[in-house]
């Protein structure tokens, strides 16, 4: 967001941006302060204190905290990850999980594998992987029919997580999805409750029935992940997924990622070619259902783009609507929807300072919800993003996070989100009840109901 302009008096003096001076937020509660209202409703309790100002003061238990709402304070935020902010511990089961993969590493180590990873999701590399999501999104539509009825979000999750093993893993782990998928879904369910709840706090040798569960997941999931790392390194072949490319991948002094590493990354690549792309694919198709002229200009421009056929990589630039359809889906329902950093000594934001230890809070569900940036903010309007349409301030739009620790799979994930629902909308339209689906947060933001529609042909 540009705030320099010219003043009233024509001298050219820049404006001054927006005030970082904190305001006090909701009242604190002894030792606790705001934990427990944010446990209960952590959106609502965002929305409130954005009701308060730009800046606004609280207390997650003893951690003092600031939370963000304007977009040029959230860019400081963002950009400064690795110079002035640091991230916070994200609990036991995070940790667990992801290990020490590009997610929750900092400084040096950070940057050896932010360049070992990233070339294998470049742009260019997810060309090559276009036609395995129209594969798996044809193979689906194949199994439907006309008036079934259908869970939603378990089909677009068993879509999405098809897809990532196969990239990841390539077609020879075809079937293993029935072993690492539930392990995975145990994995993410028990991140997004620790973080919600007071065993955030507790010590890693507490034995709660929770974590003995994720335990045995990830027992499995290591041993999956071992499998096929054992095997590529037995037959030395030269395969065109993912984890092949991992294994490739070497430094700037020639050494390879540890087998432990690749594991990390793995899981990393896995949860968010996963569990992400299928949660926004979930959130569209409720909201086309409830939003029935965008569906219409939605199946308007599959004729015209596509007349039939399945769609490739070279067509995701001309189904724009399509791709204005997953901005906007993911604008209302962020699947990642909040950003936090702490700050590494004292330091400053908005040129205010801001105390070693401070923990800074954005949240995507906040920030693209405000009707500053957004008119008509809880509606589904995906002509926002109409070329022409009113700019949007940098920022105030995030949901693959920004700065130098934004999502590397940013690119990955929008064209399979645009694939696919071009391949399945092509053959199908589904029609959801006119109730209301509210959100819920864990890993990811997640309808915290069942989302059940009925098929219907194109």
């Amino acid at each position: 967001m540009t705030t320099g302009t010219s003043s009233p008096t024509g001298h050219g003096t820049p404006a001054p941006g927006p005030s970082a001076t904190p305001v006090p937020g909701p009242r604190q509660l002894p030792l606790l302060g705001n934990l427990p209202a944010f446990s209960r409703d952590p959106l609502g309790f965002f929305a409130r204190l954005r009701g308060h100002g730009d800046v606004v003061s609280w207390r997650l238990g003893p951690q003092r905290a600031l939370f963000l709402s304007q977009p040029e304070h959230i860019g400081e935020l963002l950009t400064g990850v690795e110079t002035q902010y640091r991230h916070p511990e994200l609990g036991w089961a995070f940790k667990l999980v992801l290990g020490e993969g590009i997610v929750t590493s900092e400084g040096a180590a950070w940057r050896r594998k932010r360049a070992l990873v990233q070339p294998v999701v470049r742009p260019r590399q997810v060309r090559a992987y276009a036609e395995t999501m129209t594969d798996c999104a044809s193979t689906l539509a194949e199994t439907w029919q006309p008036g079934q009825h259908i869970d939603v979000r378990r089909e677009m999750l068993g879509l999405t997580q098809r897809i990532a093993v196969r990239t990841l893993f390539g077609t020879d782990t075809a079937g293993r999805e029935g072993t690492i998928g539930p392990a995975m879904d145990i994995a993410q369910a028990a991140i997004g409750d620790e973080f919600r709840g007071l065993t955030l706090f507790l010590p890693p040798w507490v034995p709660t029935p929770g974590r003995q569960r994720l335990k045995k997941a990830v027992a499995v999931i290591d041993s999956e992940v071992n499998r096929v790392t054992e095997e590529r390194h037995r037959n030395g072949a030269d395969r065109d997924d993912l984890l092949s490319r991992l294994l490739a991948a070497r430094d700037e002094q020639g050494d390879r990622l540890t087998d432990k590493e690749i594991r990390d990354e793995a899981v990393t690549l896995y949860i968010g070619g996963h569990e992400t792309t299928g949660t926004t694919l979930t959130w569209a198709w409720y909201l086309l259902s409830r939003n029935p002229e965008a569906r219409q200009r939605l199946a308007d421009e599959l004729t015209a783009v596509l007349d039939g056929r399945t769609p490739g990589f070279d067509d995701f630039k001309e189904l724009r609507w399509t791709e204005q359809i997953i901005r906007e889906t993911l604008r209302l329902y962020p699947p990642v929807w909040l950003m936090t950093g702490i700050a590494k000594e004292d330091s400053t934001l908005g040129g205010r300072p801001v105390a070693k230890g401070t923990v800074l809070w954005a949240s995507q569900w906040s920030a693209q919800r405000d009707e500053r940036w957004f008119p008509e903010p809880d509606a589904f309007r995906p002509e926002r993003w109409d070329e022409g349409a009113r700019p949007v301030p940098d920022h105030a739009w995030f949901p693959f996070g920004g700065g130098a620790r934004a999502c590397l799979g940013a690119r990955f994930a929008t064209v399979e989100a645009v694939l696919v629902l071009a391949t399945l909308a092509q053959r199908f339209r589904l029609d959801l009840g006119p109730d209301e689906i509210p959100p819920k947060t864990g890993l990811t933001l997640q309808p915290g109901r069942p989302v059940r529609a009925t098929l219907r042909s194109a």
